[in-house]
């Protein structure tokens, strides 16, 4: 793509706000309490953004947070006052949009307050109580929305506070999303075989993807690292500390031409992720060595072990109460539009 050189959409937006944005909050409004960051969707907060990104939904951008009552007496004249004095362009890119309909030009600097920003989010307060449920409710990539990204400037003392709060889950939702996980390969681990058994080719290359997919999730929840939505799911799990070491065996599996080839790959890839459960230290050691599944020619983790081991170490009331082996929402829901519709799923926690 031609023009300016490229920079990281979170680099672009910071210089965006101190060298654009705060000179003229600072002329209009002098001392007005604020904070300014980018967080929740785009590429960019996530900082995987490249050159490609630019054709749309990109460039200079950001969000300004005030309290509910400045945001009430000033976001009208704020807008109004960006949209008359911002530069036409910050290092070569532009700084507004043209909606072509009306012919309208529209900044990209978003004034709201932090309750509406993670409500819209989430769905609720998280400077509230956080129960299981709120935790289970909401879908990985949105916790990752919200902790990702970058603040500039926190003059208000809130966003950073609630990022931290938000920073992961908390140690029994955490136990009880890795028993989840193990219960979904526990649930599949032999089909791989058995389809190729019966000569199911498609089918055990579809049952080992779906193993694949289940031992990545495993590991970011191992890692303590919110799972991003699966444009970025392999471009994040290469970022973890495994990343490195069960990536090529992963693609080993999914470019296997064999059930037994597939298994092979499989086999290491389960005995290391079996490690690295071992190396968390939340249950006693358990053996990190594939066998037999009954009598049947097919070598498996036998995962089971892990969900009953991880659930024993729960210790929460409310945790245990939940529906056994459901886990997070979208350890279950596999629908975009579904998980773009977070407040539907609380209930299922009830």
């Amino acid at each position: 793509m031609t023009g300016p050189p490229f920079i990281k959409g979170l680099d672009l937006s910071q210089i965006f706000y101190e060298e654009a944005v705060k000179p003229i909050l600072d002329q209009h409004f002098p001392g007005l309490p604020h904070s300014a960051a980018l967080i929740g969707t785009g590429s960019e907060v996530l900082g995987f953004d490249t050159p490609q990104s630019r054709d749309h939904d990109w460039g200079p951008r950001a969000m300004l947070f005030l309290s509910e009552d400045d945001h009430a007496r000033h976001h009208e004249q704020i807008d109004q006052i960006l949209s008359q004095e911002l530069p036409a362009e910050i290092r070569g890119y532009p700084t507004k949009l043209e909606y072509h309909e009306d012919g309208l030009m529209q900044h990209r600097m978003t004034v709201l307050t932090v309750r509406h920003f993670f409500e819209s989010v989430l769905t609720f307060n998280p400077a509230g109580d956080l129960h299981a449920a709120d935790w289970l409710s909401i879908p990985e990539f949105r916790l990752g929305m919200v902790t990702a990204g970058r603040v500039f400037h926190d003059g208000l003392g809130e966003l950073e506070p609630l990022r931290a709060r938000l920073h992961y889950y908390p140690r029994d939702v955490w136990l009880y999303m890795l028993a989840a996980q193990w219960q979904r390969i526990a649930q599949e681990e032999p089909f791989m075989g058995r389809c190729g058994q019966v000569d199911d080719e498609l089918g055990s290359r579809l049952v080992a993807a779906r193993l694949v997919r289940d031992l990545m999730r495993l590991c970011f929840l191992m890692e303590r690292t919110y799972t991003p939505y699966i444009k970025w799911f392999g471009t994040a799990f290469a970022h973890l500390d495994c990343g490195d070491k069960l990536t090529p065996i992963l693609l080993s599996v999914l470019e296997s031409r064999s059930w037994h080839e597939r298994e092979k790959y499989l086999t290491t890839a389960y005995e290391f992720v079996a490690g690295m459960h071992n190396d968390l230290g939340i249950t006693e050691p358990l053996s990190t060595r594939v066998s037999q599944f009954y009598l049947r020619p097919f070598f498996v983790i036998k995962a089971e072990r892990f969900v009953s081991a991880i659930r024993a170490a729960i210790t929460s009331k409310e945790v245990r109460a939940l529906p056994e082996h459901l886990g997070a929402v979208d350890q279950f829901v596999d629908s975009t539009d579904a998980l773009n519709e977070p407040a539907w799923s609380k209930e299922l926690y009830q």
